[in-house]
């Protein structure tokens, strides 16, 4: 792994990378981002993966945000979390929390398959893309829970589904797509 230092010249970058994600209206603004800052912090890249919303339940405040079955180009991310976040938190929460859920997986779909090694990259990333302050960063240090306090935003239990019903996102993975038309 190649982890490329913040220098001088990032910290333009952190305060326009930093306003952007403030500024994202949708998962695959929000995922641009993410490849942006694995190019340019791992140089790292991998084109043609899509986003899936379904429903994989919540019990008493614990659940999965999202995963990606090794060998495939999907991310899915968890429905029921997801609509309680955009619902209770005000945008750049929401925002920093979708980009955590996808730089976390998007790492998993480059390769990386140890849980430990990605939470470190997913803070080292965040940090040095966005910040240390920035909420995506101090839920990378310090976990969900710092922004969601004992999970009580995601307290409702929704039972797992017996069988898994992924809505695919449409142009998720917009840059990579350009070649179709």
């Amino acid at each position: 792994m190649i982890l490329f230092p913040a220098s001088k010249r990032d910290e333009g970058f952190l305060e326009v990378f930093g306003a952007k994600l403030d500024q994202c209206n949708s998962l695959a603004d929000i995922f641009e981002l993410v490849k942006d800052s694995v190019k340019r912090f791992l140089n790292q890249h991998r084109a043609g993966l899509m986003l899936g919303l379904a429903n994989l339940g919540m019990k008493r405040g614990f659940f999965v945000g999202a995963f990606h079955p090794i060998g495939s180009n999907i991310i899915v991310m968890n429905k029921a979390p997801f609509d309680v976040a955009l619902r209770t938190t005000d945008k750049k929460v929401f925002n920093a929390y979708c980009f955590h859920l996808l730089l976390h997986e998007y790492l998993h779909a480059l390769g990386y398959v140890n849980e430990e090694e990605v939470r470190n990259l997913v803070h080292r990333v965040c940090s040095l893309a966005l910040g240390k302050d920035n909420p995506a960063t101090v839920m990378a240090e310090r976990g969900l829970a710092f922004y969601f306090p004992k999970v009580t935003y995601f307290s409702q239990n929704v039972p797992i589904p017996r069988d898994l019903q992924i809505e695919l996102i449409k142009d998720f993975d917009k840059s990579s797509a350009g070649y179709i038309n």
